[in-house]
């Protein structure tokens, strides 16, 4: 089998026990994106794809060498990050992320390929874009997923060995789930935010796709921790998340959340789940229905904290000291102002902006975004009240398996309610992770969604491998 198509576990024995070399692995993997990416599109400036994978040499750190893409709003020294809007096209960060810091002290090589995005994280397809969108690599007529569909495509499309995203409203999962892979979305303030270029600060958390669940506990024992220049990063000691991988579920409480089985579900989507929850209660976990009664607001409560926060951080780009500047004769700043964020931020970017903006404003302000400051705490008070006596709780990652791409452009309120089942995890700061569970009629993945209280992730890993290694879902690739 070629190194591309293995894990970063199995890579990692593979260069213990000299069966390869970090180059070999990077001249593998380097052939795959160039042959494969033509269609699938999940990384940007391939261009860049003949430096794409050199390694400095065998490395001794725990990654070993291994390849890790990384999404185009996560700061890369040197390498270009441009959250995939025109705003910010050729920006060269002059430092790493914390997380890019971590990979590098463990010994990973970072792609300098970046992974397509919806513009700034705007989004639940990659369709937008400035480098245009992202296809699924099990139908490349279907949306991977967004915002960090390119990381999940890859991933899924065995061009990437491990990659990272970014969650703020199910940009890790709803993409896991659309490509059959698996994706974690942390505990907020269990990765450090530093030198992630911030949609909405309240709700972004870093995070890993891979594989299989033993790559992102192994990703995750590299990117966790405290860090000092992240003031929301919390300082609580880090376990090891390989040692939850026990495949062992008896006795645990899992509760299946009503409000997450309602009318918009899609009926293929619910079979796959309820078969799900039948394996685990086989493998000896009880299961159990509860009640998360604020769940309904949860879309328009997201949708006004996420807007204003998104309006007042992208409020520093204005062409003053980097990015993309208009080129036509202005009369004063005020107008190079206009003139370039017009230009530069796409449709979405300014939708959410306008939205954001509103929301902040004088005579509003009390009317939408403290209220729903209020009904988000409320949100937070239903997971705890489950987890009091519960160890976890499961729900479809989304509502449906992936779609086409253009089927909800025109719609964004439709395309808002993709994320219906991932916002509440964001708006509570609990963990999440989506692993695959099953395929549709058409071939395409679904994906299962297990919660947890704060920092409970290694839970989430017991609960999940458990049920990975008692099935074949992971194992089953696309047909590219």
């Amino acid at each position: 089998m070629p190194e591309f198509q293995l894990t970063a576990h199995e890579l990692i024995e593979q260069v213990n026990n000299k069966n390869t070399t970090v180059q070999k692995i990077a001249e593998s993997l380097k052939k795959r994106i160039l042959e494969t990416d033509p269609k699938v599109k999940a990384y940007v400036r391939l261009e860049h794809a003949q430096s794409a994978s050199k390694p400095a040499g065998e490395s001794s750190g725990i990654l070993k060498g291994i390849p890790v893409s990384i999404k185009d709003n996560i700061c890369t020294d040197g390498i270009n990050t441009e959250c995939c809007s025109k705003i910010l096209s050729g920006f060269k960060p002059p430092y790493d992320a914390t997380v890019i810091k971590k990979l590098k002290d463990a010994g990973a090589t970072i792609l300098e390929l970046k992974t397509n995005m919806d513009e700034f994280a705007f989004g639940s397809s990659t369709e937008n874009s400035c480098f245009g969108p992202t296809r699924n690599p099990w139908n490349l007529e279907c949306v991977p997923g967004g915002s960090s569909g390119g990381s999940a495509a890859a991933v899924g499309a065995d061009e990437a060995i491990l990659a990272i995203g970014s969650d703020t409203g199910g940009s890790i999962r709803q993409p896991a789930s659309f490509c059959g892979v698996v994706g974690m979305k942390p505990t907020y303030g269990r990765v450090s935010r530093y030198g992630l270029i911030a949609f909405a600060s309240s709700l972004d958390q870093i995070g890993p796709l891979t594989k299989d669940t033993r790559d992102a506990a192994i990703l995750m024992n590299v990117i966790s921790g405290h860090d000092p220049m992240d003031s929301t990063s919390v300082d609580a000691p880090v376990p090891d998340y390989t040692k939850a991988l026990t495949k062992d579920v008896k006795g645990l409480k899992i509760g299946v959340p009503k409000e997450y089985f309602v009318e918009g579900l899609d009926p293929q989507v619910k079979t796959i789940i309820e078969e799900a929850i039948n394996k685990l209660k086989s493998l000896g976990a009880e299961c159990k229905p509860v009640q998360l009664p604020h769940t309904k607001y949860a879309v328009p409560v997201y949708y006004i904290i996420a807007t204003a926060e998104a309006s007042s951080n992208l409020a520093r780009f204005d062409a003053v000291q980097y990015g993309y500047r208009t080129a036509e004769r202005v009369k004063n700043l005020i107008e190079m102002y206009c003139k370039t964020r017009g230009e530069g931020f796409g449709d979405e970017a300014k939708r959410r902006i306008i939205l954001g903006t509103f929301a902040l404003s004088h005579g509003y302000y009390d009317a939408y975004y403290l209220r729903a400051l209020k009904v988000r705490t409320m949100i937070k008070q239903d997971f705890d009240q489950v987890f009091k006596e519960f160890d976890c709780i499961l729900t479809p990652t989304s509502p449906t398996a992936a779609f086409k791409i253009g089927e909800k452009t025109n719609d964004p309120l439709k395309m808002y309610l993709s994320d219906i089942y991932t916002i509440s995890v964001n708006l509570a700061g609990i963990p999440a992770i989506s692993l695959p569970c099953g395929f549709t009629k058409n071939s395409l993945p679904v994906g299962l969604q297990l919660l947890a209280k704060p920092f409970g992730e290694e839970m989430l890993f017991r609960v999940a491998h458990t049920y990975e290694q008692n099935t074949e879902w992971h194992k089953i690739k696309p047909k590219l």
